[in-house]
């Protein structure tokens, strides 16, 4: 798992028909609790919003979050941090 900070929404008016619904959200990756130059946009399946700190899961596990498990996804955000 990663861990990151939001930094913005990511609007797709063209998306696969069963992302269609789906928010998704630019982050930008810490590590041994330093932001760094890294970013990812990631599926919100736990209503996430902007400044906060969120856990992801990447790869074939992330399909694993959502309700259909088979979409094409490669990175969702699973929790968000307690402050």
């Amino acid at each position: 798992m990663l861990k990151g900070l939001v930094i913005g929404n990511v609007v797709s008016t063209k998306k696969q028909e069963s992302l269609t619904g789906s928010k998704f959200l630019e982050v930008k990756i810490i590590e041994n609790n330093v932001e760094t130059d890294k970013y990812m946009v990631a599926v919100d399946s736990v209503g996430a919003g902007i400044g906060e700190i969120v856990l992801i899961t990447t790869g074939s596990s992330a399909r694993l979050a959502l309700r259909n498990q088979f979409e094409p996804v490669d990175a969702v955000i699973v929790g968000i941090v307690d402050p």
